[in-house]
C-alpha cells in the first residue's frame, strides 16, 4: 500500500477548473467500484485485493465484472480502459482515482479518500488486514502536487460565497488575503505551492478587472460612435435645408392631387406645412 502514496506523488495529474460543481458520492463510488470491486459479491476482500495491498492476495476470477452500474456507463470504467489499469493495488487506485475524477464533476481526491477508504479498509478487515488508511491518507495529502493544490485552492477562492469565480466579491486586498487564507488551509499538504498560487490568483483577479474596464470602455465608445454618427447624419439633412426640401417634393409626389404644380400653390404650402418639423429639429441641433 505504501506504494500507492510514492505513485501518488509523480504520477496524479489533477488540471484546475474555474467552476465548482458538488460531489456525486453515489456515482464516484460506482466508478471506483467499476475498477476495484470486481466481483464483490463473491468476493469480499476484492476492494483490498484491486486498491488495497498486496498483503491482501492475488484476487481471483480476474477479468469478470460482477458489479452492478445501472443501465448507464457514463460513470464507469470501460472494459477496454481496464485493460490498461496497473496490477499493483496502490498504483491501481492513484489510477483508478484519477479516472473517476474525470468522469465525476466536482469530485477530487479528498472526496475519494472519505468516501472509498472505509470501504478498502472494511474489505481489508475481511480479507484479515488491518490497512490504516487514515494514517495512509495523511500521506498521500503530503504528496500532493502543485497542479491538484491549485485546483483545490481556486475551486475554493471562486465558490459564490468567497469570491465568486469573477473575484467580485474580493475586489480589495482585505477580503482577499481572508478568503484566501481559509482556502489555504482546508487544503491539505499544499504549503509549499501556498505562495505561488496566491501570486497565480491575484494576477487572475488583476486580468479579469482590465479586461472588465477594457469591455466597459468599448461599450461607451460605441455608443458615443454612433450617437456622434447620428448627429452628423442629422447635420447633412439640414444642411441647405436639403432634408425639408426632400419632405416637400416626397410630400407633393404622394399627397397632392396635382403633384404642387406651379399654378397650384396652396398644395406647395400645404406640403411645406407638413414639413416644418424640420426647421424645428434643425434649429435645435444647430
Amino acid at each position: 500500500m505504501l506504494q500507492k502514496i510514492a505513485f501518488l506523488a509523480t504520477c496524479f495529474v489533477l488540471a484546475p477548473g474555474f467552476a465548482h460543481a458538488a460531489c456525486s458520492r453515489a456515482n464516484l463510488t460506482r466508478c471506483l467500484d467499476s475498477a476495484c470491486a470486481i466481483n464483490i459479491s463473491s468476493n469480499p476482500a476484492a476492494r483490498c485485493q484491486y486498491c488495497g495491498t498486496s498483503s491482501a492476495g492475488t484476487p481471483t476470477n480476474t477479468g469478470i465484472k460482477a458489479v452492478s452500474v445501472g443501465t448507464s456507463t457514463k460513470y464507469v470504467i470501460s472494459d477496454k480502459d481496464l485493460k490498461s489499469a496497473p496490477n499493483d493495488p496502490g498504483q491501481r487506485y492513484v489510477w483508478a482515482t484519477n479516472q473517476c475524477i474525470q468522469r465525476v464533476t466536482g469530485c477530487t481526491v479528498d472526496d475519494v479518500s472519505d468516501i472509498y477508504d472505509k470501504l478498502i479498509e472494511q474489505s481489508c478487515t475481511a480479507a484479515g488486514i488491518s490497512a490504516q488508511m487514515a494514517t495512509l491518507t495523511a500521506q498521500i495529502a503530503k504528496s500532493k502536487t502543485k497542479t491538484t493544490c491549485s485546483g483545490e485552492i481556486t475551486n475554493c477562492v471562486q465558490l459564490d460565497k468567497n469570491c465568486k469565480v469573477d473575484f467580485s466579491a474580493c475586489s480589495n486586498d482585505t477580503e482577499f488575503t481572508r478568503v484566501f487564507s481559509v482556502c489555504a488551509t482546508e487544503s491539505a499538504g499544499c504549503d509549499e505551492y501556498v505562495s505561488e498560487i496566491r501570486a497565480e490568483l491575484l494576477t487572475a483577479r488583476t486580468n479579469l478587472n482590465d479586461n472588465a474596464s477594457a469591455i466597459l470602455e468599448s461599450t461607451v465608445k460605441s455608443y458615443q460612435e454612433a450617437r456622434d454618427k447620428k448627429v452628423n447624419t442629422a447635420r447633412e439633412i439640414c444642411a441647405n435645408n436639403s432634408g425639408r426640401e426632400k419632405c416637400i417634393a416626397m410630400m407633393c409626389e404622394q399627397r397632392m392631387p396635382n403633384k404642387c404644380a406651379a399654378e397650384f400653390t396652396d398644395e406647395k404650402s400645404m406640403a411645406a406645412n407638413l414639413c416644418k418639423f424640420y426647421d424645428t429639429a434643425c434649429a435645435t441641433i444647430k
